[in-house]
């Protein structure tokens, strides 16, 4: 019978792929670094072929050890499934989750759902990662997560969404404003004001502009912020408008803040939604898990 590699010799090769240094790769695998040499040299020799060029300074990987070091990720990703699907239909949503979250969900939406959630599942370990929308989802399709927690609309390729919940737009403005404490605020009345917006990476900068009807208007945007929390210090201190979602002002964002929330006389709003992998064998979980954040209050 042909020999095969074993998964850990595709480990070692996935981890030297990555960090292109033996001594880096047999840390993060937990082996010595002639553990990790020998373990290549054996996976060489049960190709026939060379998937790493050594020298004093460097390792570079060769272009036939980089396609099965890509594919050698694909399948310790699903061997990690297995054994977590193994555990599920015993027991499922105990075990570990790596969740990633948007810095715009986050810290609003998690604290909401995060003390029942432990309370209900005592066995289920959550490992949060907090990113930007496009380094997380890559993340995600990756296997270094399982899901994701993100705004949408948003193209997430072949990944699976499920909506979770609606969040309206709140039109801000300092006390001091012509438009403070109006019952609703018009797409017209936004026309001439200075909207201060997100910097660009964040998805909610384009859900604003969308919320305004005003395309990729990069011009408008005189000031940027890299948190909500500095947007709305910002609009108190007078300098412009903006959009805040109510997921952070019902997390009281605004507390302590001078400013004024109205509703849009259109009303507009992103969604929040979880997202994982449409080829993951932890579908069913997730979409349990899908269900405990949609509910009402939590998942009390």
């Amino acid at each position: 019978m042909k020999r095969l590699p074993t998964m850990k010799q595709l480990e070692y090769l996935a981890a030297l792929a990555e960090t292109r240094h033996f001594g880096r790769a047999s840390e993060r695998c937990h082996v010595t670094q002639s553990t990790l040499s020998a373990g290549i040299r054996d996976l060489e020799s049960v190709l026939g072929t060379a998937v790493a060029e050594r020298s004093n300074r460097r390792v570079l990987i060769t272009r036939v050890g980089m396609q099965i070091a890509e594919r050698a990720k694909v399948l310790l990703r699903d061997a990690e499934e297995v054994m977590e699907v193994a555990r599920a239909g015993h027991s499922p949503m105990t075990g570990e989750m790596r969740l990633g979250v948007i810095p715009t969900i986050g810290p609003f939406y998690l604290p909401r759902v995060l003390p029942a959630l432990r309370e209900r599942f005592p066995e289920l370990t959550l490992y949060l990662r907090e990113e930007q929308t496009a380094p997380l989802l890559a993340r995600l399709e990756d296997g270094e997560l399982d899901v994701a927690l993100i705004a949408l609309p948003y193209d997430v390729g072949d990944l699976t969404t499920e909506v979770i919940l609606e969040d309206e737009f709140l039109f801000a403005c300092d006390r001091a404003h012509g438009l403070a404490d109006a019952r609703e605020v018009s797409l017209d009345a936004l026309a001439g004001e200075r909207l201060l917006l997100l910097e660009e990476g964040h998805c909610l900068r384009g859900h604003a502009l969308d919320a305004c009807r005003l395309g990729d208007r990069r011009a408008r945007a005189q000031f940027e912020a890299s948190s909500l929390h500095t947007l709305v210090q910002m609009v108190a201190a007078g300098i412009g408008v903006t959009l805040v979602p109510r997921l952070a002002v019902d997390a009281r964002i605004a507390l302590g803040a001078d400013i004024s929330l109205s509703r849009l006389a259109a009303p507009a709003s992103r969604q929040i939604g979880l997202a994982w992998r449409r080829t993951s064998l932890r579908a069913k979980e997730f979409q349990m898990f899908a269900s405990l954040l949609r509910r009402p209050g939590g998942v009390a």
